[in-house]
């Protein structure tokens, strides 16, 4: 019984099996991205702290844009 693969064995998996569950949270992902730097664009003004979101919505995928609906949107200067 044979507990681990090889590298020579990689090719055998099937890696198109996987993708209906990676293909939906890919989407998700790309959406929640996608929704939290069009928020911030729109209240850009009123934001502080722009660039430092955008570097979090970018680089931490899916938790970044979900910190920035969370934490972001109440990080604004009254006009």
């Amino acid at each position: 019984m044979q507990l681990n693969y090889g590298l020579d064995e990689l090719d055998k998996i099937d890696l198109t099996a996987f993708l209906p569950i990676i293909l939906p949270i890919a989407i998700i992902g790309f959406i929640l991205v996608l929704t939290a730097l069009i928020d911030l664009y729109r209240h850009r003004k009123t934001r502080r702290n722009v660039m430092l979101w955008t570097v979090i919505i970018l680089f931490a995928n899916t938790l970044g844009p979900i910190l920035y609906f969370v934490i972001g949107r109440k990080d604004r200067e009254q006009i």
